[in-house]
Formats: C-alpha cells, sequence, structure tokens
C-alpha cells in the first residue's frame, strides 16, 4: 500500500480483514487488534466506528465499480444484457453477503436520519449513475437515455440484492436478473423504426 494515505491504509487493512474473517463482532477495539493498530487511530482517522463502517462501504463500492468498469469496457455495445448478467454475478457473490448487508444496514440509518452515514445516500446512488451512464454513452446510448436506464439498472440490482439476503432464493432473483437483462440485449437503444 506504499504511496497512500496512512487513512486510506487503515481502509484497505479493515476490508481486507472484513474479506477473510468477516464482519462478526464489530467492536472498533477489536476491528484495531485485528490489523495490529490501535483503537485510537480509528478514532484519529475516522470518528467513530460509523465513520469508519461509512469508509468501508465507500472502499469496497469503489472496489466494485472498479470490476464493474472492466467488465463494461471489455464489451461491445451489443452486449448491455451480458454486462448486467456480469455485474450481478459479481454483487451477488455469497463472498460478498457481509458488505452488502453492510451497506443495506448503513444505508438505513441513513435514511433514519444518523448523521454519521447520511453521506451515503448521495453518494452511492450518484458515483453508480455516473459511472453506468459514462459507459452506456461511450457505447452510443444517447445521453439523455444514459441516466434514466443506469438509474433503472441499479434500482432493479439493488433491489434484487436485498431480496437475495433477505429471503435466500438465488433461483428466483437470478430469474428475475435475467428477465430484465433479456431487455438490454443487442443495440436495444436504437429504435426499430430508425432502420
Amino acid at each position: 500500500m506504499p504511496g497512500k494515505a496512512p487513512k486510506e491504509q487503515l481502509v484497505d487493512q479493515v476490508v481486507d480483514h472484513f474479506v477473510v474473517d468477516g464482519l462478526g463482532d464489530m467492536s472498533l477495539r477489536k476491528i484495531a487488534a485485528a490489523i495490529g493498530s490501535s483503537h485510537r487511530m480509528l478514532l484519529y482517522h475516522f470518528g467513530s466506528k460509523g465513520g469508519l463502517l461509512v469508509e468501508v462501504v465507500r472502499a469496497v463500492e469503489a472496489r466494485t465499480r472498479a470490476q464493474f468498469g472492466q467488465l463494461a469496457v471489455a464489451a461491445t455495445p451489443e452486449a448491455t444484457d451480458r454486462v448486467i448478467r456480469d455485474m450481478w454475478r459479481l454483487v451477488a457473490d455469497p463472498a460478498q453477503g457481509d458488505f452488502e448487508r453492510l451497506f443495506f444496514a448503513l444505508y438505513g440509518r441513513a435514511l433514519q436520519g444518523d448523521e454519521q452515514v447520511r453521506p451515503l445516500l448521495g453518494e452511492s446512488i450518484e458515483s453508480w449513475l455516473d459511472a453506468q451512464s459514462t459507459l452506456a454513452a461511450a457505447q452510443g446510448v444517447p445521453v439523455d437515455q444514459a441516466r434514466i436506464h443506469a438509474r433503472l439498472g441499479l434500482a432493479v440490482v439493488r433491489g434484487l440484492l436485498l431480496d437475495l439476503l433477505a429471503s435466500g432464493d438465488r433461483t428466483g432473483t437470478d430469474a428475475a436478473l435475467e428477465l430484465f437483462a433479456g431487455r438490454y440485449a443487442g443495440r436495444w437503444w436504437v429504435s426499430p423504426d430508425a432502420s
């Protein structure tokens, strides 16, 4: 992690710890001990456990957006459906379950007015809309349509992910995702009358 600020290094260490050991008991003291730091150091950099968890969510979301970007860049413009399926496999991977539950828990706290985690409300939507809109526009989707479809895709994937976490119904959520993805096969943004 050379070249990164100490705060960024700590976030990376915490994320890596959670990947290996799960979220489990999340007291700051236990997290600090697990990564070889101190409770005071975490408080200094993050202010609270909530502040640390927000940074963890931001880091995981950034990693996921980067992976999404790699999937989308490798796809042809006619392969939006494949990108949607690949993205679903990425976020619905059971190894991501703890992070996804953390995201929804913090998002719920933000919706209830918790000021420590409130920044997630706008950030977690806008950053995804920007990333998806930019990629869609680069593939030829008109800009005015790209953002609308990006919002729809984000809502569908997050809704199905919440359903999967709540119900455990992988077959049902996969089938629903497949139905959605199928609507984006080929050059879906081109009107059939345009040919």
